[in-house]
C-alpha cells in the first residue's frame, strides 16, 4: 500500500502511529538514523526491539521510512514528514516572554516598515536556526500621478505617485517612435484613469481601453502603458525585494560531504530570486501558515529544504506580505510553525502603525 501526503492517519494503527511519530521527532530532534533499539530503550511504546522493528519494516514498505544503509536506522521520507506534519505533529503556542521579545524587536527597529521587515528576517533566522525570509509588500496604495521621462533613446523612467506620498521610479524599454509629446500624452492618460485607484483596481479598465483603440492615444503611448501596467500590476517578481537574513546559520546543520553539497544547492536556489519571490507569493493567496518540504516544490528539488512561510496582513485583512523561515527539512516545526505566524502578526501591527490604522 502507498501512502501519499493526502492520506489519512487511519491507514495506521495506533501502535505504527505512535512509534511512526517517535522515531520522526527522535529525527528532527537529533538528525540521525532511529533504530528499534533505541525506541525501545526509550520506552514509551513498551515494546521489544523486535516488535518495533517488524513495525518499521511495514513503515518503510508503505513509503514512510527509508534506510540510507543496510545497519543503520531509519529516517523519514519526504512522504512521511508530510505525513507527520499534517497529522501528528503537536504545536503549541509561543510563551509570553518569546511573544513580547518578537513585539519588542520588531517595534524597535519599525521606524519605517523596510526596517521592520529588514529585523524581522533577522529574528526569524536567529531564533530558528534557519535562514529568515520576509517578501515585501506589493505597493497597494492608491495613485495620485504618473508621469513618464525618457532618460536615454532606449529607455523611460516611470514615475508613481501614490496618495500617501510615496514615490516610486520604474525603469521601462522605451518604444520606438515614443516623442515627447507621446510620453506626457500616456502620463495624462494614466494619471486620469489610476487617480483614487490601485494598480490593481484599474489594470482591466486601462487594458480593455487599449485593446480596443478606444483610448485615442498613438500606438507608442498604448505600447508603453500596455507594458507598464503589465510590469506593475500584482508586483513585478523581477523587481520585488526579497530580505535574506542568516544564510550562514544554514553551515550549522552541515555533518558530511553530502550535507555541504546539500547547503550549497540551497545557496544556488536563495540566489534565484524569481523562484523565491514566486514561492514566497504562493502564501499571498490564503490566510495561515504553508509548509513547503523538499522537492514537493521544483525550486528545492535538489536542496532537499523546507520552507515555512505566512502572509503578513493590515488591520482590514488584506494581505500585504509574506515572511519565513527556510531550513534542512528537519527544522524544528513544532518551535517555527507558531513562531514565523506571530511574527507575521508582529509586521502586521507595525504596518498598521506606520499607515495610521
Amino acid at each position: 500500500m502507498n501512502i501519499t501526503p493526502l492520506s489519512p492517519l487511519s491507514t495506521l494503527d495506533e501502535r505504527s502511529r505512535e512509534i511512526f511519530r517517535e522515531l520522526v521527532e527522535a529525527y528532527l530532534s537529533d538528525g540521525e538514523p532511529v533504530g528499534s533499539r533505541t525506541l525501545a530503550q526509550q520506552g514509551k511504546t513498551g515494546l521489544s526491539s523486535a516488535s518495533i522493528r517488524n513495525t518499521l519494516a511495514d513503515l518503510a514498505n508503505m513509503g514512510l521510512l527509508s534506510a540510507p544503509h543496510a545497519s543503520a536506522g531509519r529516517l523519514p521520507t519526504q512522504i512521511g514528514l508530510r505525513l507527520f506534519v499534517d497529522g501528528l505533529l503537536q504545536i503549541g503556542d509561543l510563551a509570553k516572554t518569546e511573544q513580547r521579545d518578537i513585539d519588542s524587536r520588531v517595534r524597535a527597529h519599525g521606524g519605517t516598515l523596510d526596517q521592520a521587515l529588514t529585523e524581522a528576517s533577522s529574528m526569524l533566522s536567529g531564533l530558528a536556526g534557519g535562514a529568515g525570509l520576509v517578501l515585501a509588500p506589493v505597493h497597494e496604495t492608491s495613485l495620485k500621478h504618473v508621469e513618464f521621462v525618457s532618460i536615454s533613446p532606449e529607455q523611460t523612467l516611470a514615475v508613481l505617485v501614490f496618495e500617501d506620498g510615496s514615490v516610486e521610479n520604474r525603469l521601462m524599454d522605451q518604444p520606438p517612435g515614443a516623442t515627447p509629446a507621446a510620453l506626457s500624452e500616456a502620463g495624462n492618460y494614466l494619471s486620469a484613469r489610476l487617480k483614487g485607484r490601485t494598480l490593481e483596481e484599474a489594470r482591466t479598465d486601462v487594458l480593455q481601453e487599449i485593446t480596443t483603440h478606444t483610448s485615442a492615444l498613438d500606438e507608442a503611448a498604448e505600447s508603453l502603458i500596455t507594458k507598464g501596467m503589465a510590469d506593475w500590476a500584482g508586483g513585478n517578481s523581477g523587481e520585488r525585494a526579497l530580505i535574506v537574513r542568516g544564510r550562514s546559520n544554514l553551515l550549522h546543520t552541515v555533518e558530511a560531504a553530502a550535507d555541504l553539497e546539500r547547503i550549497r544547492f540551497l545557496f544556488d536556489d536563495l540566489e534565484r530570486k524569481k523562484g523565491m519571490v514566486e514561492l514566497m507569493d504562493q502564501a499571498r493567496k490564503a490566510p495561515g501558515v504553508k509548509i513547503f518540504i523538499g522537492s514537493e516544490n521544483a525550486l528545492f528539488s535538489l536542496s532537499g529544504s523546507s520552507v515555512i512561510v505566512a502572509p503578513y496582513m493590515d488591520s482590514e485583512r488584506r494581505v500585504i506580505g509574506a515572511l519565513g523561515v527556510i531550513g534542512p527539512t528537519r527544522i524544528n516545526y513544532a518551535r517555527v510553525i507558531p513562531m514565523v505566524d506571530y511574527t507575521a502578526r508582529a509586521v502586521g501591527h507595525v504596518l498598521d502603525r506606520l499607515t495610521g490604522k
